[in-house]
């Protein structure tokens, strides 16, 4: 969410009250919707820009709305007019008179997407329906975490549960509030669902604030998951900056996330589906362990 916020806000500065000049398509695969087609946002003013989760809405004239999903690996870049999109990862080109808006992604999966959106009602089909961690009360936040019973990660993670946290800030927001990743949300009582909500709101604020700023009224060119001053996310083997013990991973799938056994496990180390089946016996189950 917070990149997010900062890419809405960029975009406001960039091209709202701009007609849209052309839409090039560098691969086809992106654009996943055919009616109202691409060609009938040009010459179109933009008139606003919102958030849906972790999809981005650029609102032109005539109640048609561009939708971009980034997903992981996409971006958005600032260009001067005319820019080439025959680069490595370019997926489209918007044109405008001042520049050109390209949308990339790094990565041989392509789950980018662009759609085309006719009116109010048909946009709400792309909304998930998270709740809004920066806006919700206490009452509401507990409300929707004991809706499903599933871990505190996957929870946080879900945007039909919160509304676009992500990996990344989830790891912070649980390490934040001290809680194991693995705690079951039918298990937490109210003291720790509350430090949970105000790690939550805590954590978005602070780095959507500090994003903004890293940015100032420029563009924001590179955007990543990883940023030095995180306190566990991305830091695998180095030093809890709390507490100074290691920073475990869990790797899932294709996922992996991060926590301080000193700070949310009690010095448990967590198994995961990869190297703790791998390890059987030799796999550390404490500190004291590792």
């Amino acid at each position: 969410m917070p990149d997010n916020l900062v890419y809405v806000q960029a975009l406001e500065r960039f091209t709202v009250g701009r007609e849209l000049l052309g839409a090039r398509l560098a691969s086809p695969f992106v654009l996943r919707s055919v009616d109202p087609p691409l060609e009938r946002l040009v010459g179109r003013s933009v008139r606003g820009v919102r958030r849906l989760g972790k999809r981005l809405v650029l609102a032109f004239d005539g109640e048609l709305f561009l939708v971009m999903h980034p997903m992981i690996a996409g971006r958005l870049r600032w260009k001067p007019p005319g820019a080439s999109i025959k680069g490595r990862g370019a997926l489209a080109a918007f044109d405008f008179e001042h520049g050109t808006l390209l949308f990339t992604e790094a990565s041989k999966r392509k789950r980018a997407s662009i759609h085309v959106v006719a009116g109010e009602e048909a946009l709400t089909e792309h909304d998930r329906g998270g709740l809004d961690v920066r806006t919700a009360d206490r009452a509401e936040f507990l409300e929707r975490l004991r809706r499903t019973r599933r871990t505190l990660k996957r929870a946080l993670v879900d945007p039909a549960t919160f509304d676009g946290i992500g990996n990344a800030y989830s790891d912070e927001i649980l390490h934040r509030a001290r809680l194991s990743p693995f705690l079951r949300t039918a298990d937490i009582d109210d003291q720790r669902a509350g430090r949970l909500h105000e790690a939550a709101t805590a954590v978005i604020e602070e780095w959507t604030e500090r994003l903004a700023a890293a940015v100032g009224d420029g563009f924001p060119d590179v955007v990543t998951a990883f940023h030095p001053q995180m306190a566990v996310h991305g830091k695998y083997g180095q030093p809890c900056p709390d507490c100074g013990a290691p920073v475990q991973r869990v790797i899932h799938a294709e996922n992996e996330f991060n926590y301080c056994p000193g700070c949310q496990t009690e010095g448990r180390i967590l198994a995961d589906r990869v190297l703790s089946r791998l390890l059987k016996d030799d796999w550390p189950r404490s500190l004291d362990d590792l």
